[in-house]
């Protein structure tokens, strides 16, 4: 079984090396151990570093650690948007022999091990989502009262809005197999803040079995997430991947041109 780990990158000097020297040591320790999963196969893994838009010294540094080590490869793009890192992710892991195609964020808000978990407890599914709201998770860092809020708010939209029965569609750890992927890969048409609720969407309507795992999970104090913007934001992107989903498409399209445009004045 070949695994195959996305971690988008952008503006991660400060962040990316712990990152990549946790995730290879960890894997690398797993496979020279030859560890089996529970059906008794032994692993081999790569990491994807998707560089986008990067203005700092993310691309050296990743640079550096794929000349130490042979399982990291990276891509890089002048476009931007996490989601937009993942797909390329997608469509490059598709080229080579992987079983199973995941991503990570690249603040190791998720250690390596609880990553493991998700490969060793996929099983008969098609897909396994990091949760940190379920039972059996341990927060070691206590969000913010507005994080916190943000974060349940948006759940409950998501399933008011698409019916989805998962606890926590956006932490950022998930893993699928390969047929998944080829599956959903040229569907996914939001790379913004609706990208997770995007790729979910698509699992449910072509009837993918995808289940939630409890997780280890650390909120970093040097997170880029901005409270002010990114509630307004996600709202839109839920709103419009609603619209694109719905059978009145044709006659909203003036809608969601409204939508972009006050998309775009969030975001300048």
């Amino acid at each position: 079984m070949k695994v195959s780990i996305i971690i988008p990158a952008y503006n991660e000097e400060k962040r990316i090396d712990n990152t990549l020297k946790e995730y290879s040591e960890y894997f690398k320790r797993l496979k020279r151990e030859k560890v089996l999963d529970k059906e008794k196969k032994s692993f081999n893994f790569e990491i994807i570093i998707v560089i986008n838009n990067t203005k700092d010294r993310t691309e050296e540094i990743v640079k550096n650690y794929s000349k130490k080590y042979k399982e990291i490869r990276f891509l890089n793009f002048k476009e931007g948007g996490k989601g937009f890192a993942i797909t390329e992710g997608f469509k490059d892991a598709l080229k080579r022999g992987n079983d199973l195609i995941g991503f990570v964020d690249a603040d190791m808000a998720t250690p390596p091990e609880s990553f493991y978990d998700l490969i060793n407890n996929i099983e008969n599914y098609d897909g396994i989502i990091a949760s940190r709201w379920i039972k059996g998770s341990v927060i070691k860092t206590r969000q913010s009262f507005k994080r916190r809020i943000l974060s349940r708010g948006f759940n409950f939209i998501v399933r008011a809005l698409f019916f989805l029965k998962f606890k926590d569609t956006q932490c950022g750890a998930k893993l699928f197999k390969r047929n998944v992927i080829q599956s959903i890969v040229n569907e996914i048409n939001l790379t913004q803040w609706a990208f997770d609720v995007n790729l979910l969407y698509l699992c449910k309507k072509k009837k993918f079995r995808v289940k939630e795992q409890p997780t280890i999970w650390e909120d970093k104090v040097d997170s880029k997430l901005n409270v002010t913007k990114i509630p307004i934001q996600m709202f839109l992107g839920v709103i419009r991947l609603r619209l694109i989903n719905s059978f009145f498409e044709p006659i909203l399209r003036p809608v969601k041109f409204i939508l972009r445009i006050g998309d775009r004045l969030i975001n300048k």
